[in-house]
């Protein structure tokens, strides 16, 4: 049964202590927190303990009354012009709303075009920690670009100057396709053979594993930029996913 979003955010919530822990971590600010993804990263991070305060971007008033976490409405306007918040660490991630969520519509996703000034914008909110999660289609990625920055938007959220960045390259579930006519189904029924051939390593990964690895990578990430390719992410959520991230963050460590 599907779980709605706020419904999380209250139940991470009723465990908190009045105060943050000495060992917080600051202000935790969640761009996309939509989709299963999306809804896992803040189930996990939010009633993590280890943020002080988490933000999650909003496109349309909701009630807030958590505490600890809050929503910050952003205005249509582009977002070099948002107001700033203040936030250590963020996360972005592209992971759309499910159709039958009503509330998770009216959370902000943002657009893989807009990652620069997204990174921008959240550069300038004090953000010293970047976790992206980037799906592509399964088995779509050349071999070259899966463990390096993968376009021009890549590098320069790099060369903004965050302390760590984060890029998790999760594989994503082929979109479903509405068919005009018959002969256009059966084409499609065929070529699904092709499916078959994507390696097991560049096969969808559980919403759920995905957040855990962000987590733990957020836990245990020295400063520099790092790349999860779908291989090592499909590697880590078949077993030690600590002990996989550890040894793909701190080699010998």
């Amino acid at each position: 049964m599907a779980v709605d979003p706020l419904q999380v955010l209250h139940a991470a919530q009723r465990a908190r202590p009045e105060s943050p822990s000495a060992t917080a971590l600051g202000t935790l600010l969640i761009a996309g927190a939509t989709g299963a993804l999306g809804n896992e990263l803040v189930r996990r991070l939010a009633g993590s303990h280890r943020y002080a305060h988490t933000r999650v971007l909003a496109r349309e008033p909701m009630r807030d009354g958590l505490r600890g976490v809050e929503t910050v409405l952003v205005p249509g306007a582009p977002i070099a012009e948002w107001p700033r918040v203040s936030a250590g660490t963020a996360i972005v991630s592209f992971d759309p709303p499910r159709l039958y969520h009503d509330r998770e519509r009216a959370l902000w996703l943002p657009e893989p075009a807009q990652l620069p000034e997204l990174a921008r914008w959240l550069r300038s909110c004090g953000a010293t920690t970047l976790a992206i999660v980037q799906p592509h289609a399964q088995g779509g990625m050349p071999e070259a670009l899966k463990r390096g920055l993968a376009s021009l938007d890549e590098q320069a959220v790099v060369a903004l100057g965050f302390d760590r960045v984060i890029l998790v390259r999760s594989a994503q579930k082929p979109a479903a396709v509405k068919h005009a006519n018959a002969g256009d189904k059966l084409a499609a029924w065929m070529l699904s053979i092709t499916r078959f051939m994507v390696p097991s390593s560049e096969q969808p990964v559980r919403a759920s594993k995905v957040a855990e690895l962000v987590d733990v990578a957020l836990a245990l990430a020295p400063p520099g930029v790092h790349i999860a390719a779908p291989e090592l992410v499909w590697r880590a959520s078949q077993g030690d996913l600590r002990g996989v991230v550890q040894s793909w963050l701190v080699p010998g460590g």
